[in-house]
């Protein structure tokens, strides 16, 4: 009983995103607003993307995995680069990724904690 109130109050505050490993194609390909086929394209195309598969070929991605692919996307719909501009582009390292990652993580929480605020009122 003691271990269960210890594994909530260490997971408090977070979301279920927040303490998620692993994420299906799927669930991916809703997120950055593209089909399943599309990301298996971009993991052809751009040498990085390297999701890990289970024991069944399925592709679980990581948040780094999804962090790469969300660059990829603003880079090919938002920058309006070619597939090879934008692995150039990735491969100068000029587009700093880690810093426009963790600054789109920052907004989605702030983004639901907005909302939150907003379904308490």
């Amino acid at each position: 009983m003691a271990a269960k109130t210890m594994q909530y109050s260490m997971a408090k505050g977070k979301t279920d995103d927040d303490l998620k490993l692993y994420y299906s194609i799927g669930e991916v390909a809703e997120r950055l607003g593209v089909n399943a086929s599309q990301l298996r394209f971009w993991e052809n195309e751009f040498a990085h993307i390297k999701p890990n598969k289970n024991s069944r070929g399925e592709r679980r991605f990581t948040k780094d995995n999804i962090r790469q692919l969300e660059q990829i996307e603003y880079l090919l719909k938002e920058r309006g680069f070619t597939i090879e501009g934008a692995r150039k582009e990735i491969a100068t390292g000029k587009n700093k990724a880690s810093d426009k990652g963790e600054m789109i993580d920052r907004l989605r929480e702030v983004r639901v904690r907005l909302t939150q605020l907003l379904k308490e009122d």
